[in-house]
């Protein structure tokens, strides 16, 4: 009697392709949350350099903001011979000539 030929796929053959599917899905799985966990501490470390250069931003806006009190720079005027305008004092400079605002 002639031999049958099977066509299909053997066991074998079926539960390598399922093993290598599972690798390759696992694989795919461990590399996106490593990919993750890397991103979130990029992000984090992000985030501490904003808040302090934030914290930077404070400070300095506040040592502008005693630097250019009134109390700070009397002494200072004092000492080049100036005077604290008053609150009504205007001066209009005059625009250099040739200058064109356009």
């Amino acid at each position: 009697m002639a031999r049958r030929v099977k066509r299909g796929w053997s066991p074998r053959a079926v539960v390598a392709l399922v093993l290598l599917g599972f690798v390759l899905v696992a694989t795919g799985v461990i590399w996106r949350r490593s990919y993750g966990i890397q991103q979130q501490r990029a992000l984090r470390d992000l985030q501490r350099q904003r808040d302090a250069l934030e914290a930077e931003r404070v400070r300095l806006a506040a040592e502008i903001r005693d630097s250019s009190s009134l109390a700070r720079l009397a002494p200072i005027l004092e000492r080049m011979n100036m005077h604290v305008p008053a609150d009504s004092t205007v001066i209009t400079l005059p625009r250099p000539a040739g200058h064109d605002p356009q």
